[in-house]
């Protein structure tokens, strides 16, 4: 009984106390934190460059290093020119020609045509002759078939042309040509003034001096125009 009436009388006593203890002060609460007002981080940015962008050029070439060949390249390439060319070729051309050409080599076999396959554009010089007559005759025909070939004669002698035979057609017999010769030299040119129907200028000729004697004899063969056969006289 003793000991219950302390226990109450201690607990009156604890109760007192801290009633005097809290009871006088006022509690004042703290107040929440205002994130609202917090200003925020200023960041400053890097005094970096900023990249530099080169727009590209249209205009220019690219550097590009292509191969020389490539194993995929389809076809041939082929130069570009303005020549007018033809690639159809008609078979009866190659026809034609070719029995042009027999029928051309059977006329030239029978002496019908000369040939003209090959036409000489430079002079042909028949060397020097020398002799102690004052003319020679010069004799000179067509060589082949008669096709309407015309020579012009002519002597030079210390610079002086004189014509001997201004415009002869050769014929199938000989015609004779006088050529007076002074001391010296003297210079004979048979000129071809055509080409014949059938072909190049062609001409046979002999010489003989005033006794009767032949000196030469020889011929001119598929001459063009304006060639001339030429003959150097010394009469010594």
């Amino acid at each position: 009984m003793k000991q219950f009436l302390l226990f109450i009388m201690m607990s009156f006593a604890i109760s007192s106390y801290a009633q005097s203890e809290f009871g006088g002060t006022k509690f004042t609460p703290i107040a929440p934190l205002n994130t609202n007002k917090v200003a925020p981080k200023k960041v400053t940015p890097s005094a970096t460059d900023a990249p530099l962008i080169k727009a590209p050029d249209v205009f220019k070439k690219p550097d590009v290093a292509l191969p020389s060949s490539s194993k995929y390249q389809i076809g041939e390439t082929k130069s570009f020119s303005m020549e007018q060319t033809n690639d159809f070729v008609n078979p009866g051309d190659r026809v034609r020609d070719k029995m042009n050409e027999s029928v051309s080599r059977s006329l030239i076999a029978n002496g019908l045509k000369e040939d003209d396959s090959y036409i000489r554009k430079t002079d042909v010089d028949f060397g020097v002759i020398r002799t102690k007559s004052d003319f020679l005759i010069i004799r000179v025909r067509d060589y082949g078939a008669i096709d309407g070939d015309l020579i012009k004669a002519s002597v030079i002698y210390n610079y002086n042309t004189t014509i001997l035979a201004n415009s002869l057609m050769l014929g199938a017999g000989f015609d004779d040509i006088r050529v007076n010769l002074n001391e010296g030299l003297n210079y004979l040119e048979l000129e071809a003034l055509n080409r014949g129907r059938l072909g190049g200028n062609t001409g046979n000729f002999e010489i003989y001096d005033q006794q009767g004697k032949q000196l030469i004899t020889n011929f001119w063969d598929n001459i063009d125009k304006g060639v001339k056969s030429k003959f150097t006289f010394i009469k010594e």
